[in-house]
């Protein structure tokens, strides 16, 4: 299919609002100070909602002393992609709903926090290493994810799929659904995951099964989709829609299982407790929703923070 319509719009997503490195072009335009809801096509939300809040004591007071009198917290932050967690055009500064989230907390808490990017494949390794305290990277809650890591929830998203405006596809209901296409998706995902596990079904089904191309960023994920060499993108949900109103000749097609997402930790942490108190005060003062409006995602809320609740099946 002609490629010429998608040059503006493809530069735009990849160097604006998608990039992992610290290069970014374009000019992703501060929305106007005070102003909580999303950006304008093209912009990446800059609005302060969280600069307001204050430490509370019941909360901070769930902290291991330890953390406590250090005043501090390190969090390893994976940037990939809006509304997660992204570069502004600066290069330098993080923007994300991960990053208002992990700054709230620590606010709540009475610490400062010790921000780190890594690689998301990276993280859960490092959690139970002891190199990082925290981690955030759009984590979904599963089962396996729970044997080794703990979570402690702060959003609903999931797995979802997106497609060219030139795709047949109209829904992807089974995996069956993607038999003889090819697939592209992040690295070291839950969606890689359940790619690969479900490739058997459609040798089971008299068919060709589809192929998994990986990728390290956001922004070569959609290069494959735009230049042909994927038919179909899964991906986060959130991710996915966002994505989808920055570009022309893409479309969101589908959710197709939705999950828990948290703040990850090591397996046993003591922190789990303040972190859920946390988040909890941050809905009832009305910060939780302040953040959720400015990334367009109001629909993600959760009813209270869990402490590593069973996947959703």
């Amino acid at each position: 299919m002609p490629r010429t319509r998608h040059t503006t719009a493809f530069a735009l997503i990849t160097a604006a609002t998608l990039t992992l490195t610290a290069c970014g072009s374009g000019d992703p335009a501060a929305s106007p100070a005070g102003a909580a809801g999303p950006a304008a096509k093209g912009a990446v939300p800059t609005a302060d909602v969280v600069s307001g809040v204050r430490k509370d004591a019941a909360a901070a007071a769930l902290l291991p002393a330890g953390i406590r009198s250090s005043g501090t917290l390190s969090i390893a932050s994976s940037v990939g992609s809006p509304p997660g967690a992204t570069y502004l055009a600066d290069g330098t500064t993080l923007a994300g709903v991960d990053i208002d989230f992990g700054d709230a907390v620590a606010s709540v808490l009475g610490l400062k926090p010790k921000r780190e990017v890594a690689a998301f494949e990276a993280i859960l390794p490092a959690l139970g290493s002891g190199k990082y305290e925290v981690g955030t990277g759009n984590f979904g809650v599963t089962d396996e994810r729970s044997r080794t890591i703990d979570f402690v929830t702060y959003l609903n998203d999931g797995q979802g799929f997106a497609v060219r405006d030139d795709s047949k596809l109209t829904a992807v209901t089974d995996l069956v659904r993607l038999c003889g296409l090819t697939v592209g998706t992040a690295a070291g995902t839950t969606f890689e995951v359940t790619l690969e596990k479900n490739r058997h079904r459609c040798a089971e089904a008299g068919r060709k099964a589809y192929d998994v191309k990986t990728y390290s960023d956001a922004s070569a994920v959609w290069t494959s989709l735009q230049q042909g060499r994927t038919d179909v993108v899964m991906s986060t949900i959130n991710g996915l829609r966002y994505a989808v109103r920055q570009q022309e000749g893409v479309r969101f097609l589908n959710e197709f299982k939705r999950l828990d997402v948290g703040f990850a930790f090591k397996k046993g942490t003591p922190l789990a407790p303040a972190f859920q108190a946390a988040v909890n005060h941050l809905k009832a003062d009305g910060t939780y929703d302040r953040i959720l409006k400015k990334w367009g995602i109001s629909a993600s809320a959760v009813e209270t923070s869990q402490i590593s609740p069973p996947e959703i099946k």
